[in-house]
């Protein structure tokens, strides 16, 4: 059986990417991170969507509070009802270099547990503008693990699977559903608490998303 480690945040896009993972037959470990986000909401979903698929999940600590993002510092406000199209700039959300670091680990880790593919749920369709979000970061990435692993100088190279890059976030919601992925345990709200913001970036896109692919969001709203 093919093993992948797959990049789970608990948000919708990182659950249907994991589902999409386990239906491709993959044997899968789950990483997450604890980096220093001002709250920890959506590692709560990322533990409760790897009991319900019964799949290892590794917690890796990292502490990022000291890169400038919305997302890290206290003192920076996550945008709200932001206008215009959101892939237009790029916001203070964006965690600087938090993909490179990541994915760095991720390879990592597939050495380290004998796996060949890194799944990640980046999106290029309905996104925040994030940079590392691109075709053109996952190809130059995989050209450096090509190059910068054991397995890569050694013929068995990591496969980066990028399942969801071009699809609509209404495309991820119908996929989710087709898998019967728990999208009901996810969080994607860039604020904490007990009930999903409704207005930040991350909400708004879920919620255009679920209400273009013709289903009802089960988590709570404000």
């Amino acid at each position: 059986m093919t093993k992948a480690v797959v990049l789970l945040s608990g948000g919708l896009d990182s659950t249907t990417t994991l589902a999409m993972a386990l239906a491709d037959g993959c044997e899968v470990t789950a990483i997450s991170f604890r980096y220093g986000q001002r709250h920890t909401r959506e590692l709560r979903s990322a533990e409760d969507v790897c009991k319900h698929y019964g799949v290892d999940h590794v917690v890796i600590d990292l502490n990022l509070s000291s890169f400038r993002s919305a997302l890290t510092r206290e003192e920076l406000d996550v945008p709200m009802d932001r206008e215009g199209e959101l892939d237009q700039q790029i916001p203070i959300t964006y965690v600087p270099a938090r993909n490179i670091i990541f994915m760095s680990i991720a390879a990592g880790l597939c050495e380290s547990v004998d796996a060949d593919r890194i799944y990640i749920g980046a999106n290029v369709v309905d996104y925040s503008g994030y940079p590392d979000c691109r075709p053109e970061f996952f190809e130059a990435f995989q050209e450096m693990i090509n190059k910068g692993t054991q397995a890569g100088v050694e013929g068995r190279p990591i496969r980066i699977m990028t399942p969801i890059l071009d699809m609509s976030k209404a495309d991820i919601v119908r996929k989710g559903k087709e898998l019967d992925a728990p999208l009901h345990l996810t969080w994607s709200c860039y604020n904490g608490g007990d009930l999903a913001c409704g207005h930040c970036d991350s909400c708004r896109l879920r919620l255009k998303g679920f209400e273009e692919a013709g289903y009802r969001d089960e988590i709570g709203y404000e």
